[in-house]
């Protein structure tokens, strides 16, 4: 039998496991003691969801099974907070220069910190659902909101400054980026910042 975590091959003995489930169940439980959660499993080659987990658990171990897990820990969604706490700090301070970068002709400049924050939100809502795994992240809250309403609430903004920047309405995408982005980014910088 082979196990693998994160594409790493790992030793794993088996006790008295004697179906998938069995393994899988066994996985999850040394996953929570260690501060970790399982975010995809693989087995003979064979993608698990959730709809074809309770078949694949049934099935009877064999000698030759592969199971392929991936896991995060709760220790790298941390680290991955305060980094983007760090980075958006640096991104609401430098989407307060994207008016003038537009105005004088700097578009190429405007365009890379427009590209950098769509990534970062992406990045940041990404950690966020990993987050979610663990119940020390399970109650965070942004300006008192949780993430999804905070984010109900951003969506929208981050849609009109699209449109204002296909407009080329500079005004609307200097008050935007000033007025709405970089409080709700400071904000979210804050929040990562003071997670323990």
């Amino acid at each position: 039998m082979e196990f693998y975590v994160n594409d790493e091959k790992i030793d794993a003995t088996i006790e008295d496991e004697k179906t998938v489930g069995d393994v899988l169940k066994s996985f999850e439980m040394t996953c929570e003691e260690n501060n970790a959660a399982v975010i995809g499993i693989t087995v003979n080659g064979e993608k698990i969801t959730a709809d074809s987990f309770d078949a694949a658990s049934l099935k009877p171990l064999t000698s030759d099974a592969k199971f392929e897990f991936s896991i995060i820990t709760k220790q790298a969604v941390f680290d991955s907070f305060k980094k983007l706490s760090s980075l958006f700090t640096e991104l609401a301070q430098r989407m307060q220069d994207i008016p003038v970068a537009l105005q004088t002709g700097r578009d190429k400049q405007a365009n890379t910190v427009i590209k950098n924050l769509a990534d970062s939100i992406e990045d940041f809502c990404r950690i966020a659902a990993l987050a979610s795994l663990f119940e020390a992240y399970s109650n965070i809250t942004i300006d008192g909101k949780p993430f999804k309403e905070f984010f109900a609430d951003f969506s929208p903004v981050l849609n009109d400054f699209e449109q204002a920047l296909k407009a080329n309405d500079t005004v609307s995408v200097g008050d935007l980026a000033e007025y709405e982005i970089c409080p709700r980014l400071l904000a979210i910088a804050k929040t990562l910042e003071n997670i323990v």
